[in-house]
């Protein structure tokens, strides 16, 4: 396999992408760690950083960030899948508030790990403009802040912003405002995720590429060349669970694709903007997100790729030509100055996780001495880092603010079995689809998708 075909991402990279030594046969260790993505990555880290005589050992399928760690759009935001009042609703109304205050920290605590260990990952702290270009979505970032506001969130944590406001930071099409965030950076997230790795190496965690695990039990990880024993095991494997036994329905791999432009010439980024590189998106239904790469590019992707049934993973899903089409077609129609035919050189996708509650959760079970994170709905690179802490100071038994956090030890419920889960989660696609085309050709927010958002639980 070439790794550099995995997304534009992997292919700017500067080093070798040989893998690195596989398991040479069975092991023992104080923790094994299933998964060399971020959050795999991001648990090696602080628990070695917290414990230097610690053995670590993590397994990897392929290479590390091989998974949506090398393949995503590059956010590292305070973005958390479950809104401020679907938090409060389950936990109250101040462990929602203290869910995304530690969100807002996590931005600046990978800020600082980057700084300190050197990790070139072409960070930007640009912030995030998600801006409105109708009526209806007006009204949903206006709802943004009113939301943000009753739970004490000023507007140096989200600003709604007028047109001119808006188009200052992205001049896209039809901009009638948005909202604005200083809580979010743009990553070069290949770069982040390999130079963790090496960072985590360094500081003596063992770490076996090309080694899948076909069984994750308590006391050991299995995999074809050996098994690893260990009183600790963490699952860190996010879109990929399903493929684990026992683990079918505890996520659904829902795909995100992206694009890549050729570099833009100086007078088209004037007409663009993202001076800053900021990170960009828009208050559609169906996610779409951007960025202004450290080389002049766009890097842009979005939702839309069905589900595959029996949560399916496979590297051809990675590829639909009808997704990358369209997101052309977005391109164009948000920024004209690209013109019609849109300069694409990368086209690549990947899997994310989506829990049935649509709820992050990082738990520990000491008993068993399983540990596992994930269901971040596309927003891991941040929430990684924060899961990475968190399970850190649960495997060492520390009481922390960290552990404290509603998110901790949640159980999502499972998702239902086939074919209703085919027919439940592409119908939700094709509601929300239908919802922003309706929204476009009346201008008035779509009912149907209040609903199913409300069915969401958010």
């Amino acid at each position: 396999m070439d790794y550099r075909e995995l997304s534009y991402w992997f292919a700017t990279l500067d080093e070798p992408l040989t893998p690195r030594p596989a398991l040479p046969g069975d092991a023992d260790a104080d923790v094994v760690i299933v998964g060399a993505g971020y959050t795999g990555l991001w648990t090696a880290y602080y628990l070695a950083r917290a414990d230097p005589h610690l053995r670590i050992t993590v397994l990897e399928r392929e290479i590390a960030g091989y998974g949506a760690s090398g393949r995503n759009g590059g956010w590292c935001s305070a973005l958390f899948p479950t809104s401020l009042t679907g938090l409060a609703r389950r936990h109250g109304r101040d462990a929602a508030v203290a869910m995304q205050q530690a969100m807002h920290s996590t931005v600046r605590e990978v800020a600082r790990v980057v700084a300190d260990e050197g990790v070139d990952c072409d960070w930007a702290d640009g912030g995030s403009v998600v801006l409105a270009r109708s009526d209806a979505q007006l009204g949903r970032a206006r709802a943004a802040v009113d939301e943000a506001r009753a739970f004490g969130f000023g507007p140096a944590d989200l600003a709604l912003l007028d047109a001119d406001a808006a188009a200052a930071h992205c001049a896209a099409e039809g901009v009638r405002g948005g909202t604005y965030t200083p809580h979010c950076a743009a990553v070069h997230p290949a770069k982040l995720v390999r130079g963790l790795a090496g960072v985590v190496e360094r500081l003596g965690v063992r770490i076996h590429e090309r080694t899948p695990v076909s069984e994750i039990r308590a006391g050991a990880a299995v995999t074809p060349a050996g098994t690893v024993r260990a009183p600790v095991v963490v699952r860190a494997t996010e879109g990929y669970t399903p493929t684990l036994p026992r683990q079918r329905r505890a996520v659904v791999p829902v795909y995100s694709l992206m694009v890549a432009t050729e570099p833009l010439p100086t007078q088209t980024w004037a007409r663009i903007g993202l001076a800053r590189r900021e990170t960009f998106s828009d208050h559609r239904h169906v996610i779409i997100y951007g960025q202004r790469t450290a080389d002049d590019r766009l890097a842009f992707g979005g939702r839309g790729a069905p589900y595959h049934f029996g949560s399916r993973v496979s590297p051809y899903h990675d590829r639909e030509p009808r997704v990358f089409t369209a997101l052309r077609r977005t391109l164009a129609e948000l920024f004209p100055v690209l013109g019609p035919d849109v300069p694409v050189t990368h086209t690549w996708g990947g899997p994310l996780g989506v829990t049935r509650d649509w709820a992050a959760s990082v738990g520990f079970d000491r008993t068993s001495g399983l540990a596992w994170a994930g269901g971040y709905v596309g927003d891991g690179v941040g929430t990684s880092n924060l899961a990475g802490r968190t399970l850190a100071d649960l495997i060492r038994g520390e009481r922390s603010e960290l552990t404290a956090l509603p998110w901790v030890n949640h159980r999502s419920p499972n998702w239902e079995p086939e074919p209703l889960r085919w027919l439940a989660v592409n119908a939700g696609l094709r509601v929300m689809f239908s919802a922003d085309a309706a929204e476009a050709r009346t201008n008035r927010p779509s009912r149907r998708a209040a609903v199913f958002s409300r069915l969401l639980g958010n």
